[in-house]
C-alpha cells in the first residue's frame, strides 16, 4: 500500500483541541442520556411526569403537597388506572418519578453543556467559520430531540398505557443521529495524519452500508422496546420451535405487522442481527485481503469484536426476559458500535488520497 506525505490542513488543530474534547464530552453525555432513557423505559417511568415545563420543571417536588399533586396528576392517566391502581401509592410513585425527572434534567444540562462552551469558543475564535453553522445545527438537533421526547410522552397520557412505539423510535433515532454527528465532527477536527492511504471507494461504500444496517437495527430495537417484544418468545435460536415461526405478518394490512406485531418485530430484529454478523464477517474476510486490518483499518477488527459482544448481550437479554442491566448494556453497546463505525468512516476520509 503506497503512502505519501501531506501538508497540514488549514485548521489549527492545537487551537481546536478544547473544541474536540468538548464534542467528545457531549457525545458521552448523549450516551448517558440514552442509558437513563432506557432505564426510564424499562422501569415504566416515562409517563410519571404528565406535564412539560421546560423552565419550572427543573425543580423537583419539595414538599408532601408537591408530591401529592404530581401523584394526583399521574393517577388521571390510563397507565396508572389500568396497571398500577391496585398497589401504587405516593412512595412507590416517587421511584418511577425520579427516573423520568433525572432524564429530563440531564436533557436540560446537555443543552447548557452545549450552548455555554459554544458561545465561549466563538468569542475565543476557536471555532472556524466552516464549523460554526454545523455546530449550531447540532444545537438545534439537540433541542428538537427534547421536543420529540415530549411528543413521545404525550402519546401515552390519554389512551395508551405506554408511549407510542412509533414516537419512541423517532426519539431514539434522533438521539442516534445526534451522537453520530458529534462523533463525526470531533473526528474530522482531529490532528492531521502524516500519511495518506488509498482507500478503495467500494470499501468506503461497504462501511457506509454497515452504518445503515446498524441504524436500521437501532430503529427496530426501539420498536422491540416500545412493544415490550423482548418479553415474548424468549428462546434462541428458535421462535415457537422454528427458525421462521408461524403467524408472522398477521396484522392486516401486512406492513403494519413490521411495526405493531410483537412476533414479527422481534423476528425482524433477529434477522437484522444475523445480517449484521454476516456482513461484518464478510467485511473482515475481504478487508484482510484488500485493505489490511492495520492502521486506520484496525477499526474493523474492533468493530467485529464489538458486534459479537452485542449479539451475546442481545441473546442474554432475550433469554433472561429482559434483565434490566443486560438490556441497558445491549442498548448502550449498540450506540457505541455505530459510533465506532462513524469514527472509522471519518478516519478513512482523513487518510484517503485526494
Amino acid at each position: 500500500m503506497s503512502t505519501l506525505s501531506v501538508a497540514a490542513p488549514a485548521m489549527d488543530t492545537d487551537r481546536l483541541k478544547p473544541v474536540r474534547i468538548w464534542l467528545y464530552v457531549l457525545a458521552a453525555f448523549v450516551l448517558v442520556m440514552v442509558f437513563v432513557g432506557g432505564a426510564t423505559r424499562l422501569t415504566e417511568s416515562g409517563l410519571s411526569i404528565t406535564a412539560w415545563k421546560p423552565i419550572s420543571g427543573i425543580i423537583p417536588p419539595l414538599s408532601d403537597a408537591d408530591w401529592q399533586a404530581e401523584f394526583e396528576a399521574y393517577r388521571q392517566i390510563p397507565q396508572y388506572q389500568q396497571e398500577f391502581a391496585g398497589w401504587m401509592g405516593v412512595e412507590e410513585f416517587k421511584l418511577i418519578f425520579w427516573w423520568e425527572w433525572i432524564h429530563r434534567f440531564l436533557g436540560r444540562m446537555l443543552g447548557f453543556a452545549f450552548a455555554i462552551p459554544f458561545v465561549i469558543f466563538l468569542v475565543q475564535k476557536r471555532i472556524p467559520g466552516s464549523l460554526a453553522a454545523p455546530l449550531a445545527g447540532l444545537f438545534v438537533l439537540g433541542g428538537f430531540q427534547g421536543l420529540l421526547g415530549w411528543w413521545m410522552v404525550s402519546s401515552g397520557l390519554s389512551e395508551l398505557t405506554s408511549v407510542s412505539q412509533y414516537r419512541l423510535a423517532a426519539h431514539l433515532s434522533a438521539a442516534c443521529v445526534l451522537l453520530l454527528a458529534l462523533v463525526g465532527v470531533a473526528r474530522s477536527i482531529s490532528p492531521p495524519v502524516e500519511t495518506r492511504i488509498a482507500v478503495p471507494r467500494g470499501w468506503t461504500y461497504a462501511v457506509w452500508g454497515l452504518l445503515a444496517l446498524l441504524f436500521l437495527q437501532i430503529v427496530f430495537g426501539a420498536f422491540v422496546a416500545g412493544l415490550d417484544a423482548g418479553h415474548s418468545h424468549n428462546t434462541w435460536p428458535l421462535m415457537n420451535g422454528a427458525l421462521v415461526p408461524a403467524g408472522l405478518m398477521g396484522i392486516d394490512p401486512a406492513w403494519r405487522s413490521l411495526f405493531e406485531d410483537v412476533m414479527t418485530v422481534q423476528f425482524v430484529h433477529r434477522m437484522i442481527a444475523y445480517a449484521i454478523v454476516l456482513y461484518v464477517g464478510v467485511m473482515v474476510w475481504v478487508g484482510a485481503r484488500r485493505v489490511g486490518l492495520e492502521g486506520v483499518h484496525g477499526w474493523m477488527g474492533r468493530i467485529a469484536l464489538m458486534t459479537l459482544l452485542q449479539v451475546v448481550l442481545g441473546i442474554a437479554t432475550l433469554l433472561t426476559l429482559v434483565n434490566i442491566p443486560l438490556a441497558l448494556a445491549h442498548q448502550i453497546l449498540g450506540f457505541m458500535l455505530i459510533a465506532m463505525v462513524m469514527g472509522y468512516i471519518i478516519d478513512m476520509r482523513r487518510v484517503s488520497a485526494r
